[in-house]
């Protein structure tokens, strides 16, 4: 998995490309975040259009992320999901876990709101 992280004013983007699993890319993308947090960026949009293929480590990942933002003062949430990602949050119950929006525009226009 490759990713970058552009910032939009107050909130960081992070653009994934490729799968999103366990192993290495975990680290990589929590430290990432954790990164974040330490230079006062507490909100984050993860923009999953380059992501093809997620599984449950995938999963427990922004999950991780989701809460070290909240537990910071800030949020993350998610964007340009494909068909597959967006059935496997609704399969495994986590819609209420995770802000989803079509774009990356939406998502960061929500964090005005």
């Amino acid at each position: 998995m490759k990713f970058k992280t552009v910032q939009h004013g107050p909130v960081s983007v992070i653009e994934l490309e490729g799968n999103l699993m366990g192993g290495p890319d975990a680290t990589t993308l929590n430290s990432k975040l954790h990164e974040l947090i330490e230079a006062g960026k507490k909100n984050v949009v993860v923009d999953l259009g380059g992501v093809q293929f997620m599984n449950s480590s995938g999963l427990g990942q922004l999950i991780a992320g989701v809460r070290a933002m909240k537990s910071a003062g800030g949020d993350l949430k998610i964007a340009n999901t494909s068909a597959k990602i967006s059935a496997l949050i609704k399969i495994t119950k986590l819609t209420s876990i995770f802000e989803t929006y079509d774009s990356v525009q939406k998502a960061l226009e929500s964090f005005k709101e």
